[in-house]
């Protein structure tokens, strides 16, 4: 039996609008930026909300997904990543970094707040930014272990970001908060971020910085180092004077392949103190040089923060380090990831450690 030419028309019409409305089901599911976050509650971290009771306030994060700086960063950063294959590198030393980092305090102490101020810099997810007149020499993590310190990271994140993107990195900022109550772990958090991080890119070199010191000069560069280097030499606390000349804390940047190789920080320096002078102790032993700019570029302002409680046997365990050095640290390193985010100005992770406390 024949079709009437009308009959096959409404029936091809029928099967256009079918195709249609699958297609665009299809598009909006895909693109649905929530979709993301769904698949990080149930693949990539445990809900921390079934928990009886979380041992500390946590950094609440719940309402700044919802603040994206664009609702097509994959688009933005797929175009980017095409863009760049025709891009010449970026200088060693871009211009115009002469002169002083002034110091922004945030109208608000709340990440919405920072997100809002920060929105002319188009921020890509998870706190990530390359430029986009040239290709970055290399990807850059920034690791910030976190406790307890909105105020601090309000301002480090209102200051890093212009500061880092004037000169033209591709960088990612991670904030590692350690969810366990008791006595704050450091390094280890640091640690932990140095394994999240490779999971997600293959960084060059990595910069764990302190979340209360924000550089002063435009000139000290967040660049990879040939050699470990000590980023924070002159902060404004000790009068821009080093306090001792072995000192390797506060900030500091290191290849991928140098931090593996002396094993990353001890995980047992539970407290305040210690790990910088061991990690100092790892470079030395494993034939690797601290190297540092000059005082007048390496400047940091300190923001105000209530003093930790210092480890009574920190000194015992920088005695006995050398023991451990092949031991303790990447190799040894246990933690459970309770929630990992991409937010609009850092990647979060909210990490349980485990191991003895003393």
């Amino acid at each position: 039996m024949s079709i009437l030419p009308s009959t096959r028309g409404r029936i091809l019409f029928g099967i256009g609008i079918v195709y249609f409305l699958a297609q665009y089901i299809y598009v909006s599911y895909y693109n649905d930026p929530r979709r993301y976050d769904n698949l990080v509650s149930t693949s990539m971290q445990e809900d921390v909300s079934s928990t009886n009771s979380a041992p500390i306030a946590h950094l609440n994060v719940s309402g700044v997904q919802t603040m994206m700086v664009n609702n097509n960063n994959n688009d933005i950063q797929n175009k980017q990543m095409q863009d760049k294959r025709l891009l010449a590198l970026c200088p060693q030393t871009p211009p115009g970094l002469n002169g002083t980092n002034p110091l922004r305090i945030p109208d608000q102490e709340t990440l919405e707040d920072v997100a809002h101020r920060l929105h002319w810099l188009r921020l890509l997810d998870g706190g990530h930014q390359a430029p986009k007149d040239c290709q970055a020499r290399y990807k850059i993590a920034i690791i910030v272990p976190y406790r307890n310190r909105l105020s601090n990271l309000c301002t480090f994140l209102l200051n890093m970001h212009p500061f880092l993107t004037k000169q033209q990195l591709d960088y990612t900022i991670f904030v590692v908060e350690q969810f366990n109550d008791g006595l704050f772990n450091r390094a280890m958090l640091m640690n932990v971020g140095f394994n999240e991080a490779l999971k997600l890119r293959k960084f060059d070199c990595f910069f764990f910085h302190d979340v209360d010191l924000i550089p002063e000069n435009y000139e000290n560069m967040y660049s990879c180092p040939d050699q470990p280097r000590h980023m924070s030499v002159a902060i404004d606390k000790f009068n821009y004077r080093l306090p001792y000349v072995d000192l390797f804390g506060g900030v500091i940047g290191m290849s991928r392949a140098h931090f593996q190789l002396v094993n990353g920080f001890s995980n047992m320096f539970w407290g305040w103190g210690g790990e910088d002078d061991d990690m100092a102790s790892r470079v030395k032993a494993h034939d690797l040089n601290i190297t540092r700019y000059r005082p007048n570029v390496a400047r940091y302002h300190m923001l105000t923060h209530v003093k930790q409680k210092a480890n009574p046997k920190r000194y015992e365990k920088l005695f006995s380090g050398r023991k451990r050095f092949k031991t303790d640290g990447l190799n040894n390193l246990e933690y459970r990831v309770k929630s990992l985010k991409r937010l609009p100005l850092f990647t979060y992770l909210l990490v349980d450690l485990t191991g003895r406390q003393s």
